[in-house]
């Protein structure tokens, strides 16, 4: 009989969700927060508007820089971490030969196939610090352009989330009217980033979409609150 060929899908690409996750939580809650507040103090909607874009201008820079420095971090540790491994290898391979064995016997291997396998990993360097960095340390060699696309997506899901409850502001002149529009098309956004999301992750959509929506609803209230006591 033909057999149907085993296709695995998995998903790869979860720290880009990660990075849009973060920018665009943060895009609909704080300059949603910033305008209702502000629009229980000013009646003149231009103003809410100029100091929203002023708001999602600065945040987008600033969780961009964030997310870059963070991922430069990472790729900084994995190196230095890379380099003691190298070092260790040349200066004390017997210790590194122990520890290799050992991390396949936490597997089950038997105890007669382990001075094989431990051989074939060791006459590789390269192969060696590898497998070191991977299983002693649980690190994996970062993309070396993953801060500049962190930085990229978390900025432009910040600008895009921002965007969504500031646009009821630049088409209603009253800010009581604007505000309730803005509340609406803000949940109606955390609903549909939820779904979204829990599609491209694995979780379930409708789970994914009403804890999106919840959480991000009560941040933006306790912001809301925040700031129209300031305000």
């Amino acid at each position: 009989m033909p057999q149907t060929p085993h296709v695995e899908r998995h998903f790869t690409a979860g720290e880009i969700v990660r990075d849009i996750v973060i920018g665009m939580a943060d895009g609909l809650t704080v300059p949603f927060a910033l305008a209702a507040g502000l629009s229980g103090a000013i009646a003149d909607t231009g103003i809410v508007v100029t100091a929203g874009l002023a708001e999602i201008a600065a945040g987008a820079i600033a969780m961009g820089l964030g997310g870059y420095l963070a991922a430069k971090s990472d790729a900084d540790h994995y190196a230095a971490e890379e380099r003691r491994e190298h070092q260790e290898i040349r200066e004390i391979p017997r210790e590194e030969r122990k520890e290799v064995a050992d991390i396949f016997r936490g597997y089950g291997i038997p105890e007669e196939q382990i001075g094989a396998v431990v051989d074939a990993i060791s006459e590789h360097p390269k192969r060696w610090v590898d497998f070191m960095m991977r299983f002693e340390l649980g690190l994996e060699r970062p993309n070396p352009k993953r801060a500049r696309t962190s930085a990229a997506f978390i900025a432009g899901a910040y600008v895009v989330g921002g965007l969504i409850p500031l646009a009821p502001y630049m088409l209603f002149h009253a800010p009581g009217a604007a505000l309730w529009v803005s509340v609406a098309v803000t949940l109606v956004a955390l609903f549909i980033f939820g779904l979204v999301k829990g599609r491209y992750t694995g979780a379930r959509p409708l789970k994914s979409a009403l804890q999106t929506t919840l959480t991000g609803g009560l941040a933006a209230t306790a912001a809301f609150l925040i700031a129209r006591a300031i305000a």
